[in-house]
């Protein structure tokens, strides 16, 4: 059992937002992730119905890098742009080909407002 990682993110609102990760072995080898798939949700708090935010490699916002064990999150800054929450909570998972889910990472997530609009 993997015991996720507890990330605080930033979005910097207006900026594409990109986050590698990495998932290691306790050895140090990277985690084979050919055949994965990976779903993240923001919502303003765990119990709320609303999805603020959803990432995921079938909307293109997570890349999974195979035998490299890579993930990266990223959200292009037209949609960090319309975003008009202030913070939220988030978990990451992955979906093994096998049918099992762990959960990699979770957390908090901030917005920090954009000044310079155009």
């Amino acid at each position: 059992m993997t015991t996720p990682a507890k990330l605080k993110f930033t979005i910097y609102q207006g900026a594409t937002f990109r986050r590698p990760l990495r998932w290691l072995n306790p050895d140090k080898t990277p985690i084979d992730l050919t055949g994965c798939a990976a779903r993240m949700q923001v919502r303003e708090d765990i119990d709320a119905p609303a999805v603020l935010l959803e990432l995921s490699t079938d909307n293109g916002r997570i890349a999974l890098g195979g035998t490299a064990g890579t993930v990266e999150l990223l959200v292009d800054a037209v949609t960090t742009a319309a975003i008009a929450w202030e913070s939220g909570v988030w978990d990451l998972e992955i979906a093994h080909p096998g049918g099992d889910v762990t959960r990699l990472a979770e957390g908090s997530i901030s917005v920090r407002r954009e000044v310079t609009r155009g």
